[in-house]
């Protein structure tokens, strides 16, 4: 048996009436301990250290604090993402089935109630209740969280490097902190430095390797990079971003059964998350495994209906199953989601098109995915095509026009390059 946790929810920007209630009807009873959100990304204990034998209860105010969102996606600091610091929780939990614990989420931003509501990794273990609201108590943020609010990476970095500057001993996630801004303002150097500093402090923390992973995969060593979200998914094994991580570089490693384990457990940790469904079709597709990689991208489009991706990986599945007019609809409606139509999406849908014997729509995409292709790609891109055309034609009752047309137009554009 396991200790729980209660999300409470409310009108946003206000702190709900649901924690004093239960604080209040606790006393006697329970042992109140207060867990700081604000406190929660730049220090590496996060959990009370301490609970009393007798039943406690944990009061989380303000949790919506815990995960400011300033920094963009790509290089976002492991610490302020909610499904590894609630993971943390729900760990420690599983250890101490007579505690209680009671979040105030009613100030969350839009992304992360949606986080929650779509029962992303942890949510799924953590009960929503809708309270009614009271008005806002007023609160000063540090600076480190005030910095990680803005979109600004300079002001971020120059906040972080003051902070450790002026610290005698800084704590391991401030320096995690810090090397996540060094990557955002492109001080690799010194990402590298102040990761190397953390891991000296915290060997046996896995947000270092994991942070550590990141830094490698900007420097280009996806070998280091699998080997740190490894140790990553090592020290903490419930860690589903590590796991997601590391089947994603042994993927581009071309070492897809490793790969499919490790995105196994992903999805075991993160069922409703649609970029590890994503990874997990991406890796059976390499493995010729098409039927179930078709099932994966169908899963992500039920998850995510306007990410593109979903669809041109659809299509790309069903393409080499023979099933052409499938994979036509599938990149169209790839394409309707996409606001950039990617050129090397649009080729696709030209091979579709001719596939199915439709000159007009194929040389008229063939024509724009050439011309919407950079100068120096446009070979590569038509080599591409030329091959997927030629194999399209030596395949019996596929018919020969429209493929016609397109290697005609491919062979002359890309000459012309």
């Amino acid at each position: 048996m396991a200790g729980t946790l209660t999300a409470l929810l409310g009108t946003p920007g206000c702190p709900t009436t649901g924690a004093t209630v239960t604080r209040d009807r606790a006393q006697g009873r329970t042992v109140v301990v207060d867990a700081h959100a604000r406190e929660w990304p730049f220090a590496r204990t996060t959990t009370p250290p301490s609970i009393p034998s007798s039943p406690a209860l944990v009061v989380i105010e303000r949790l919506d604090e815990a995960f400011p969102e300033g920094q963009g996606g790509g290089v976002r600091l492991v610490l302020t993402q909610a499904t590894y610091q609630l993971q943390r929780w729900l760990d420690w939990l599983a250890l101490h089935p007579a505690v209680s614990v009671l979040a105030d989420l009613s100030s969350a931003s839009p992304p992360l109630l949606q986080e929650a509501r779509l029962r992303r990794g942890p949510w799924s273990r953590i009960e929503l209740v809708e309270v009614a609201p009271t008005p806002a108590g007023a609160g000063t943020p540090s600076p480190l969280l005030a910095a990680f609010r803005q979109p600004s990476p300079v002001e971020r970095y120059d906040v972080c490097a003051q902070t450790v500057a002026t610290s005698r001993q800084p704590d391991p996630a401030i320096l995690l902190a810090l090397a996540s801004t060094c990557l955002e303002v492109g001080r690799l150097d010194d990402a590298f430095a102040s990761l190397d500093r953390a891991r000296q402090a915290a060997p046996d923390w896995e947000a270092v390797p994991f942070e550590l992973g990141k830094a490698w995969l900007r420097a280009d060593d996806t070998a280091r990079a699998a080997g740190a979200f490894a140790e990553a998914a090592r020290l903490m094994p419930s860690f589903a971003a590590a796991h997601a991580n590391l089947g994603a570089a042994l993927g581009e490693l071309e070492r897809p059964d490793e790969a499919l384990v490790a995105l196994d457990a992903a999805v075991a940790l993160d069922p409703e998350g649609y970029p590890v469904h994503n990874s997990r079709g991406a890796c059976l597709r390499d493995l010729g495994r098409l039927a179930e990689a078709q099932a994966s991208f169908r899963r992500v489009i039920e998850l995510r209906p306007a990410f593109p991706f979903g669809y041109y990986n659809l299509g790309q599945v069903l393409f080499l199953q023979g099933r052409f007019g499938e994979a036509r609809r599938a990149y169209e409606e790839g394409l309707r989601n996409d606001p950039a139509r990617t050129p090397w999406q649009l080729a696709r849908l030209a091979l579709a098109c001719a596939a199915v014997d439709d000159a007009a729509a194929a040389t008229t995409h063939a024509q724009e995915a050439l011309d919407g292709v950079q100068p120096d790609r446009r070979p590569e891109l038509a080599a591409e095509m030329r091959e997927v055309l030629d194999a399209l034609a030596a395949v019996q009752g596929v018919s020969s026009a429209a493929i016609h047309s397109v290697t005609v137009l491919v062979t002359d554009r890309a000459g012309a390059s």
